[in-house]
């Protein structure tokens, strides 16, 4: 005979723990855009999601994992928004492109906690800078395969494609960098129409 599963207000025990983890992992995006690495503590990241330790120590072995986890959180949500706007929008392929890339500035204008963490606070630690140089690789994946998509036998070939990608999306991250913080000043059609451009000059090959 199968165990019955217990809920409460609705919600099995699996469901409320992966909740809570949510939580954890919102709190942790948010402490890091606001305060930084050493501001990201453990008991921070308790008390800003309404949570005890007990419960940090459900979803993670320890802070470490919670950084990676909001990192990994952040670096999802942008990949599946770029991926179905370009599925989505009809017109050339620059036309495409720009609308990826004004989804995206919309979506770190909205919420600017998303871009901080993927591109500001995701070196902040020796594990935070490895898998930020993982995500900089499948993200260059991502600009190849669009690359071939969108330009067919105008694409540079595989190879020399992913070393494209690897260049814009390292100086992309930079610039976005760098426009969160305020080192540079552009409107967000400004910076849209430069990493439109950008995408164009290393994907299409003259």
């Amino acid at each position: 005979m199968s165990t019955p599963v217990r809920s409460y207000g609705g919600k099995t025990a699996q469901e409320r723990a992966q909740d809570r983890r949510e939580r954890l992992v919102d709190a942790t995006i948010a402490l890091l855009a606001e305060h930084g690495e050493a501001g990201t503590t453990m008991t921070a990241i308790c008390a800003r999601a309404g949570l005890t330790e007990r419960y940090f120590y459900e979803s993670f072995a320890h802070r470490e994992d919670a950084l990676l986890a909001a990192l990994d959180h952040v670096s999802a949500q942008i990949a599946a928004a770029a991926q179905g706007v370009i599925e989505q929008t009809p017109g050339s392929p620059e036309e495409r492109v720009h609308a990826v890339m004004a989804s995206f500035v919309d979506l770190v204008s909205r919420d600017p906690a998303l871009g901080l963490v993927a591109v500001v606070h995701s070196s902040a630690t020796p594990s935070l800078r490895a898998r930020r140089h993982e995500l900089i690789g499948t993200f260059a994946d991502l600009v190849a395969h669009e690359a071939a998509v969108l330009y067919g036998e105008d694409a540079w070939p595989a190879d020399r494609a992913r070393l494209q990608g690897l260049v814009y999306i390292a100086g992309f991250a930079e610039l976005v960098a760098s426009w969160l913080t305020g080192e540079v000043t552009l409107t967000a059609e400004q910076l849209t129409s430069t990493a439109s451009d950008l995408f164009v000059s290393l994907s299409r090959r003259p």
